[in-house]
């Protein structure tokens, strides 16, 4: 199936990295599909810069942990379109030390990374294996190559997503779909409340914490033709952290 434009769906794409994400790959061309779970004026407005860039952008309201409203909102758009690029970029922190930490705040982070890393690339990767095209890149965290006090949940979920797509990456290789992540470090977003920022940019080598734009930059990288060689790999942009 020819599609005329090619569509882009980045999950968690209402705020912070997400929405530089979707607003970066509708620079480089692509319709968006747009989901976000509850803030509809934030993400009324996402979708309004990118329509000013010329593209599409449909909002896709769900929870990407819950299978069956990935499922229902995903599953009519799919019989006729299919996303060159599916971005697994929904995930969020809730900071506790473990022997603090409720089962609920142990599962709710597992879940939105994990779950909605399945529940979404379920959905979508067999009509790119039927197409013989596609670009899956999951957005890991620094959190998950070293380890940061109370974030055990967070740090597991993002370690976890990085085994997922080293794996997934094989599984699709001969069909011409690639996988791959990318781990931010500290990133200039929402997510870094609450976090002893003057101690951790001591830390980076470079001095400084990253915009989302370096994130989203590689993210473009990897969902162009320049990237059509490289899958199953994780690319750090950090800033020098473990360097």
């Amino acid at each position: 199936m020819e599609q005329q434009n090619k569509i882009a769906l980045v999950t968690g794409a209402s705020r912070g990295i997400g929405a530089v994400i979707a607003k970066t790959l509708a620079r480089d061309g692509f319709d968006i599909w747009l989901n976000y779970r509850s803030n509809d004026a934030q993400a009324q407005k996402i979708k309004t810069e990118i329509e000013a860039l010329g593209r599409q952008c449909l909002l896709l309201k769900f929870d990407v942990a819950d299978y069956k409203a990935t499922e229902a909102a995903l599953s009519p758009l799919l019989e006729t379109q299919t996303p060159f690029v599916v971005v697994n970029n929904a995930g969020f922190r809730k900071d506790i030390l473990l022997m603090w930490m409720k089962e609920s705040e142990w599962k709710d982070v597992i879940s939105v990374t994990l779950d909605g890393f399945f529940n979404v690339t379920k959905q979508v990767i067999p009509f790119m294996i039927r197409m013989r095209q596609g670009r899956i890149i999951n957005i890991s965290s620094a959190a998950a190559h070293f380890g940061v006090a109370g974030q055990s949940n967070y740090s597991a979920a993002k370690a976890g997503l990085i085994g997922a797509t080293k794996s997934l990456a094989m599984e699709v290789a001969k069909r011409n779909v690639l996988v791959n992540a990318v781990s931010p470090g500290f990133i200039n977003t929402e997510i870094l409340e609450g976090l002893p920022m003057d101690q951790i940019i001591k830390t980076i080598p470079l001095g400084r914490v990253g915009n989302p734009e370096d994130v989203a930059e590689m993210v473009s990288f990897l969902a162009s033709d320049k990237a059509g060689y490289i899958t199953g790999k994780v690319f750090q942009i950090d800033g020098g952290i473990g360097a």
